[in-house]
């Protein structure tokens, strides 16, 4: 049964309706195939209507949505082969985080992201997609592995932040992203980056230093969550919705101050309406990027990454006096 957000109300009511009007022409034979095409007309519109005119907020609540492909999602619909790999060879495996070599159109590749769980059992065996300090280290490992083989590497963040819990900070939080962030400066193979759902503080950029760095058109990328943001300043939930709009943390937002590569479309309404659609999407955007980085110089590569991320968030003051 699909899940319908907040906003989509009007779009549910009038599905609903067109359900019951195909059950009735069913069970008493009467024809209701101009009703049902009027019908399917005006949830088309509404449906268009309703996206194309989305708030801040709203996508944040379609980048959650239930039915959203993950990352595993993704890895099963675009792969050849996947073959998953564990542990971080110091503390234990983190299910938050996945990785593995895989196979796209006889192009290998390593493949790491975070990963959410669909019920309450996989949710909480995948921690909602907050990765512990082995969650990192574990993604560092294969980043390593497959610079030694030379082969690119793929993130997809999806994760509402790091694990913030006591144990987490003991075995080293902070210095396994800073660890990540560095590392990945210096990797010699392609870095290609995707923000697939949530993308929030350093949780994401853990693993969100690449060469190319692409958000799918319903996703957030922020230094916190707008509840979070809402609660720091109004000391409440409630304003979340101006906090969004404040914080300005949409892929279209993002793209305009030059923070990502670029916007991968979803289907009309979110990518959890056809996840076939979106993995192919997905598949492209990669195969092409990983095209035009090969050709580069690994140094070349190296310090265009160095200088794209120093360049973020440099004031420049024309006003200096002499």
């Amino acid at each position: 049964m699909r899940t319908y957000l907040d906003f989509e109300k009007p779009i549910a009511d009038l599905e609903s309706r067109l359900e019951e009007m195909k059950r009735l022409a069913e069970s008493s034979n009467v024809d209701v195939s101009e009703a049902v095409v009027t019908l399917e007309r005006s949830i088309d519109k509404l449906r268009r209507e309703i996206f194309e005119n989305l708030t801040r907020w709203q996508r944040v609540q379609i980048s959650r949505h239930p039915d959203r492909p993950y990352t595993l999602d993704y890895i099963s619909l675009m792969c050849d082969q996947f073959i998953e790999l564990h542990g971080d060879r110091t503390v234990r495996d983190d299910p938050a985080m996945v990785g593995g070599f895989a196979e796209l159109d006889g192009q290998t590749v390593m493949i790491i992201g975070q990963q959410k769980g669909r019920n309450t059992k996989q949710r909480q065996h995948r921690n909602f997609g907050m990765a512990n300090p082995e969650g990192y280290r574990k993604a560092l490992r294969l980043m390593k592995l497959a610079e030694k083989f030379n082969k690119p590497i793929i993130t997809m963040i999806d994760t509402p932040g790091a694990f913030p819990g006591l144990e987490a900070e003991e075995r080293g939080q902070g210095e396994a992203i800073a660890r990540n962030l560095k590392e990945m400066f210096m990797l010699k193979v392609p870095v290609i980056c995707i923000i697939i759902g949530e993308g929030a503080s350093g949780g994401a950029l853990g693993i969100a230093i690449g060469d190319r760095v692409y958000m799918l058109e319903n996703t957030w990328y922020s230094v916190i969550s707008p509840e979070n943001c809402s609660t720091i300043l109004w000391r409440s939930w409630d304003y979340k919705e101006q906090a969004a709009e404040a914080m300005k943390l949409t892929a279209r937002d993002m793209q305009e101050m030059g923070l990502v590569d670029g916007i991968i479309d979803e289907p009309l309404g979110g990518a959890h309406l056809d996840h076939d659609f979106m993995a192919r999407k997905l598949k492209e955007t990669i195969l092409k990027a990983i095209s035009e980085l090969s050709d580069m110089d690994p140094q070349e590569r190296i310090s265009q990454r160095i200088d794209k991320f120093c360049s973020m968030g440099v004031v420049v003051d024309s006003q200096v006096s002499h």
